[in-house]
């Protein structure tokens, strides 16, 4: 694998990077067409907790509750058996609200409903200014922190990497219309920070080496960074990779939209570190000189 990766490195670094490219735009254009799909966190609703026979699966709840509750219900088991958690549209104005325990004595010779809550528009409001406020400090932060650390060429291909990572998973939530709920949005955020340390790896050997042999061209340079990092990104971001899946596959539905988007942007962090964190300098004209002291003239 390594020996392939030598002979092929700036072919795979180019092919992943123009694929990253066309990723962005096509997630773009999902975004832009779809929207995302906004859970109650977000929108206001009904949140019904409901206690019911043992033997009720999820399933069974989901087939009986979406005709009467709409597209967007969402149903999670609680922490004790037969406890489930109902979120639900506010229905229209004029309009009767649901009778869940009638809708339930379908399946169910017990149902006891044990809390009602609901979620206002103006609280889901609030949350989204809060999380784009959130989300906005963060990239600012980043940006703050690459500038810093890394000459504006290097830290451009960086924050781009970053950039790339976001708007796919929103890419894939727009698409597939999966629930955007607060435990996504706290992946994006997660997501953010793994992203970034994996680019300021490869980032840091491609400013070492730029310095330690400036005869070397600088696609030579980002080949060799990123073939001098490749185990410890495979080994980093499989691992993580691993854990996921086994939180998707076990996690239940409450876990899943968090796991689905902590899958997609490990997956596209580790290749746009390697695509876009190097390609862009390159394109951008990342030389030696850039990191070499600057000559004072003392002559008189």
């Amino acid at each position: 694998m390594v020996e392939y990766l030598k002979a092929h490195i700036r072919r795979i670094r180019y092919i992943t990077g123009v694929a990253s490219v066309i990723l962005m735009v096509l997630s773009g254009i999902a975004l832009g067409a779809k929207g995302l799909n906004l859970g109650l966190d977000f929108t206001g609703g009904m949140v019904t907790e409901v206690q019911v026979d043992n033997q009720i699966s999820h399933n069974q709840l989901v087939k009986l509750l979406t005709p009467e509750l709409g597209e967007r219900v969402s149903v999670r088991q609680s922490n004790e058996e037969g406890r489930w958690v109902i979120s639900y549209a506010i229905p229209p104005q004029g309009e009767t609200a649901p009778n869940i325990p009638q809708i339930l004595s379908k399946v169910s010779h017990q149902v006891d409903v044990v809390s009602t809550s609901m979620v206002g528009s103006q609280v889901g409001q609030d949350l989204v200014d809060q999380g784009g406020l959130a989300l906005l400090i963060s990239m600012l932060s980043i940006l703050a922190y690459l500038c810093f650390r890394f000459e504006w060429r290097l830290a451009s291909g960086s924050l781009l990497a970053l950039a790339h990572d976001v708007i796919l998973v929103l890419g894939f939530f727009a698409a597939t219309q999966m629930e955007f709920n607060l435990t996504v949005f706290a992946a994006i955020l997660a997501i953010l920070g793994y992203s970034l340390n994996d680019s300021i790896i490869i980032a840091d050997r491609i400013r070492e080496l730029l310095v330690a042999k400036q005869r070397c061209s600088t696609p030579e340079i980002n080949d060799q960074a990123v073939i001098s990092t490749f185990s410890r990104t495979m080994v980093t971001s499989g691992t993580t990779l691993l854990t996921i899946s086994a939180l998707w596959i076990m996690g239940g539905d409450a876990l899943q939209g968090f796991a689905a988007a902590m899958f997609i942007g490990v997956l596209s962090g580790t290749w746009s570190s390697i695509s876009i964190g190097t390609v862009l300098p390159e394109w951008l004209h990342l030389e030696a000189k850039h990191y070499l002291p600057v000559e004072i003239d003392t002559a008189p």
